[in-house]
């Protein structure tokens, strides 16, 4: 049996390690999934990525399991009960970005058919493929990474800067 490696940033932690061993830079043209991250990447803006991992499970109840059309249907009431829900992020900005995020995914799905397609449009439907042997060879931000995030800032979206479109991308395989 092949031994998994791991990318040093894991560490030990056993909820990184499933992370990165099941997820991390897996293709995904799932919409569902690809909202989730949406949502989970924005949450994370200022944070470590451990953190909002750490927070997953009281996301996917608190936003409708990722459901797009459900949370683009939140409203202000929905805006104060995640308020004061402390096993997210309560921030403000960051909990209204993802209904206002969730309404320009659902414009883009109709736009494009879905997000996926979309989206994989930047790069021919082709992963990009890197050869980083160290941590410090990896960009926060890539030309396509400022462009996506421009492209989707001129579309309404929030908290979907150049350094978390990149993460965002990287997660799962480009």
């Amino acid at each position: 049996m092949a031994e998994n490696r791991r990318c040093t940033w894991c560490g030990d932690d056993p909820l990184y390690q499933q992370y990165h061993d099941r997820e991390w830079g897996v293709p995904c043209r799932d919409d569902r999934t690809l909202f989730e991250f949406v949502v989970l990447e924005g949450a994370q803006a200022g944070l470590s990525w451990i953190t909002v991992l750490r927070k997953r499970e009281t996301y996917r109840k608190a936003f409708a399991n990722f459901d797009v059309h459900r949370v683009a249907a939140f409203d202000d009431s929905d805006v104060e009960r995640l308020l004061q829900d402390p096993g997210i992020v309560r921030n403000r900005l960051k909990v209204v970005s993802t209904i206002t995020n969730a309404r320009h995914f659902i414009e883009l799905q109709k736009e494009y058919g879905s997000f996926s397609d979309y989206l994989w449009g930047f790069v021919d439907n082709q992963p990009i493929v890197n050869h980083w042997t160290s941590l410090a060879e990896i960009p926060v931000s890539t030309e396509l990474s400022d462009k996506i995030s421009k492209e989707m800032k001129k579309r309404g979206f929030k908290f979907f800067g150049t350094t978390i479109c990149y993460a965002f991308y990287r997660r799962w395989g480009w």
